[in-house]
This record gives C-alpha cells, sequence and structure tokens, in this order.
C-alpha cells in the first residue's frame, strides 16, 4: 500500500483538523501519524496516511486545496519515499532538557549542536520566545533520545558550559523523572 505524507500550513482557527480528517476520509486514505501545533497564530500540521489502492496523490491533493484554501490553508502532498528504510531504532535513554534565559539569535543552534555532536536525536522540540529580556517568559523543553553508549557526565557537562555561554539555566533530567515531578 502506498502512503502520502501532507502538511497543512496557515492562519489556525477551529475546524482545521476536521476538514483534513474529512477529506481524507472521503478519499479513502487511513490517516497513520498525525501531529500538529500551532505556533502564535499559525497552524502547522503534518499528516502520514495509507494511500487506497489506484488513488492518484494528485486528486487527493486536489481535494485537500478545495476544502482547506477557503479557511486560508495551504497543502503539500508528496509520496512517501519508500526507497530510504527507517533507521533501527538505536538503543537509547529519554531525556528532557529545559532552558530559560533572554531571547537572542542562535539559542536552539547552540544547545542542539551539543546534542547532535553526542548522537543524540531530538524527538520533540517547543520553543517560546515572548518575554525578550524576561527569562521566565523564553523557554525551550526538548525530548531528547540520548543514546545509551553516551557518557552522560561529559554530555551533562557540555550542555551546560553551552548554556553558560549563551546566558541559559539549563535543567536536563530523565524522562521518567521528569514525568514523576511533573506529575500532577
Amino acid at each position: 500500500m502506498e502512503k502520502a505524507i501532507i502538511s497543512v500550513l496557515g492562519t489556525d482557527r477551529p475546524g482545521i483538523m476536521a476538514a483534513i480528517s474529512r477529506t481524507l476520509s472521503d478519499n479513502g486514505c487511513n490517516i497513520e501519524d498525525v501531529s500538529q501545533t500551532i505556533l502564535q497564530t499559525e497552524f502547522a500540521g503534518v499528516v502520514i496516511v495509507s494511500l487506497p489502492e489506484a488513488a492518484a496523490l494528485d486528486g487527493i491533493e486536489a481535494a485537500l486545496d478545495r476544502a482547506l484554501r477557503p479557511m486560508g490553508l495551504s497543502t503539500f502532498a508528496r509520496p512517501l519515499d519508500k526507497s530510504v528504510p527507517p533507521a533501527p531504532p538505536a538503543a537509547s535513554q529519554p531525556f528532557i532538557v529545559t532552558t530559560m534565559g533572554a531571547d537572542r539569535i542562535g539559542l536552539i543552534a547552540g544547545i542542539s549542536e551539543v546534542m547532535a555532536a553526542f548522537g543524540a536525536n531530538i524527538v520533540n522540540l517547543k520553543a517560546i520566545f515572548r518575554g525578550g529580556e524576561d527569562p521566565r517568559r523564553n523557554t525551550m523543553i526538548y525530548e531528547v533520545d540520548v543514546p545509551v553508549y553516551t557518557d552522560p557526565a561529559a554530555f551533562r557537562k557540555a550542555l551546560h558550559a553551552r548554556a553558560e555561554e549563551l546566558g541559559l539555566a539549563l535543567s536536563l533530567q530523565h524522562r521518567n523523572i521528569f514525568d514523576a515531578l511533573h506529575r500532577i
């Protein structure tokens, strides 16, 4: 079965996911994965679907465009590349890295470079910069898979050193600890 990846962007409003999912359903597409978020006033969604037999992706993209363009949304669809096999999951540990500090250019680049140097994979990132110089209103939360072969002390030391260079307060916690501390 063929699969496709569809992205939808535009000004947020109620009913976007209803319109996307209804259009896909009406065209015989099965939604396999969805990720969506709101960035300030903008909706960003990515959907992976399995296509019905003999479906034309162009036709499905056109149907989405007819349904979503009146809502001020744009869509893009392409076949999911089957020539690239999914990477086998590496043995890793989930961590949460949180930073706070005054907004400035290069914060995400600075922290993500350290993670990449240790082979850590960012699986989710939420960054909100609303406070300019107010550090409490500028937060980045990284969910990171850290390979088990990584020296945790060296990883922690490198992250804290880079955070200090960037003027950030940084917290690194195993996901289990983070979840336990933030459970309501």
